[in-house]
């Protein structure tokens, strides 16, 4: 045992000093809630299925008995808080471990921390209004900008890259990456080597999000995105129109992607043709198999309730709150350390 441990890496990444300051963040968080009289829940970690959504890696264990059973590690709580307003809980919030396998990174370890709230009887405008509240009530310097910037996907796209991201094609949107300077949009790449939505989504990622959450060049403010194609509408409902678009929200402060929210999707035919869907395309694409949330199915047939619902990244809220450049500064043991 002379060699352990290996180094003198023992000891938090995240200075104490932020650990206490996190843990006031926390509680202005709680204080939030309860003052909306917001029922505070628990969920298990563990769950019998996983995310289906091809962009999401989940993590599993085996555990032991005859036979042993793989459970998944949540992606987010949102399956079983689902389960939980279908029974009758009212509005519900909680603040949870989450884990994605293959995120790690300046913004991201595959442990991270997630606040997620539900509001029966609201739509994802309405819940825009209180994403806003609490943003102010948690980041201090955003007490006094101005109201929160609301536009639509295809707004954003037209105003900060310059293409309509639905009706350009992928060589379009390529030629749009090359002309803005990013290598991957460089007209030497192959264009057939990614989707249509590949492009949209390397467009959104360095044209669009670092211009949102900006009430000036140097200071923070809020920005909403919503209307977002039909075709990234998860477990959202999709509002028909010329284009159909999910009544799905993003927000932003100082270009950093906080929440994602939805006007639930509440019908359960829909929601496992979705699954089906995704589970389909996991195949094609080489991903693994993962199990879709039958309970979940199940509480959609004896009916949730219309909501909309929100999940924010509370390491991410941190970092901004304490002025921190990365996540490890405001986690005590990321996934080096652990």
């Amino acid at each position: 045992m002379s060699d352990w441990p290996p180094s003198g890496d023992w000891q938090p990444s995240a200075p104490l000093e932020n650990l206490r300051r996190r843990a006031e963040l926390v509680d202005r968080v709680r204080r939030f809630f309860v003052a909306r009289g917001v029922l505070e829940v628990e969920t298990p970690l563990l769950g019998a299925a996983a995310a289906t959504d091809l962009h999401l890696a989940s993590l599993s264990t085996t555990l032991s008995g005859t036979p042993p059973r793989t459970m998944w590690l949540q992606t987010s709580p949102e399956l079983h808080m689902k389960r939980l307003l279908a029974a009758g809980s009212g509005p519900i919030w909680q603040l949870c471990k989450a884990f994605r396998d293959g995120e790690a990174g300046r913004r991201h370890n595959p442990e991270f921390t997630m606040l997620e709230w539900y509001r029966p009887g609201w739509d994802h405008h309405r819940l825009m209004d209180e994403v806003e509240e609490l943003l102010r009530a948690t980041l201090l310097r955003l007490a006094d900008a101005p109201t929160a910037e609301r536009l639509t996907y295809r707004e954003a796209f037209q105003r900060h890259a310059g293409v309509d991201p639905f009706t350009a094609g992928a060589e379009e949107l390529r030629r749009r990456a090359g002309e803005l300077g990013d290598a991957e949009g460089d007209a030497s790449t192959a264009p057939n080597r990614w989707s249509r939505e590949d492009w949209l989504h390397l467009l959104f990622a360095t044209a669009v999000e670092p211009r949102c959450g900006w009430a000036a060049p140097d200071r923070a403010g809020i920005t909403f995105l919503h209307d977002f194609p039909a075709s990234e509408a998860a477990l959202a409902r999709v509002r028909a129109g010329d284009p159909p678009v999910a009544e799905r929200f993003e927000a932003f402060v100082e270009g950093v992607e906080l929440a994602n929210g939805y006007h639930e999707l509440a019908d359960p035919d829909e929601q496992a043709r979705r699954f089906a869907a995704d589970v389909a395309q996991r195949r094609e694409g080489g991903l693994p198999d993962v199990p879709a949330d039958v309970r979940l199915l199940a509480a959609l047939a004896h009916g949730l309730p219309d909501c909309a619902g929100v999940a924010l990244g509370f390491d991410r809220l941190a970092m901004l709150a304490l002025g921190a450049a990365s996540i490890d500064e405001v986690i005590a043991f990321p996934i080096d350390r652990a």
